[in-house]
């Protein structure tokens, strides 16, 4: 056993960590790619420093690790964060803010706009069609306007 560790060469390193990116696969939960990464850059320190031994390496993958998952837990919870109150997926809130004509007047507060290639039921005091809205909000696959005003 000794003998196999004294002899761990670069390619080592980067088995761990396909061996990690696949149990990231398997078990996702972004843990598991940042050790992978760990032992990539391990398995680079070992190519540039063929010399280093094993005991070094291990300890260099050992720093690399904590480091890496440090960054994760500071930098990408933060991201994950942002990204969980995005409107993807969400096409009316994608829609708030921007501006339209509606297509059909709105009498007794419903009336329809054309958005791209949709054509939305909109919710809002009564106007002429072909007049200027802003989408405040939605209600399910009811968008809610109001006249806009002059400027935008």
């Amino acid at each position: 056993m000794i003998d196999f560790l004294s002899h761990i060469a670069f390619w080592h390193w980067w088995i761990l960590a396909v061996a990690l990116a696949i149990i990231e696969i398997i078990a996702p939960g972004v843990f598991f790619i940042w050790l992978a990464g760990a032992a990539v850059l391990t398995g680079v320190i070992a190519l540039v420093l063929p010399n280093l031994g094993w005991e070094a390496e291990t300890l260099v993958f050992a720093v690399l690790a904590i480091i890496s998952i440090i960054a994760w837990q500071r930098i990408g919870r933060r991201l994950m964060r942002a990204t969980n109150t995005t409107t993807l997926n969400q096409r009316g809130a994608q829609l708030i803010g921007r501006t339209v004509s509606l297509t059909e007047p709105i009498i007794n507060g419903r009336g329809t706009a054309r958005i791209n290639d949709t054509v939305w039921r909109v919710e809002g005091a009564d106007m002429p069609a072909g007049s200027v809205v802003k989408v405040t909000g939605v209600d399910g696959t009811i968008l809610k306007v109001e006249r806009a005003s002059p400027a935008g």
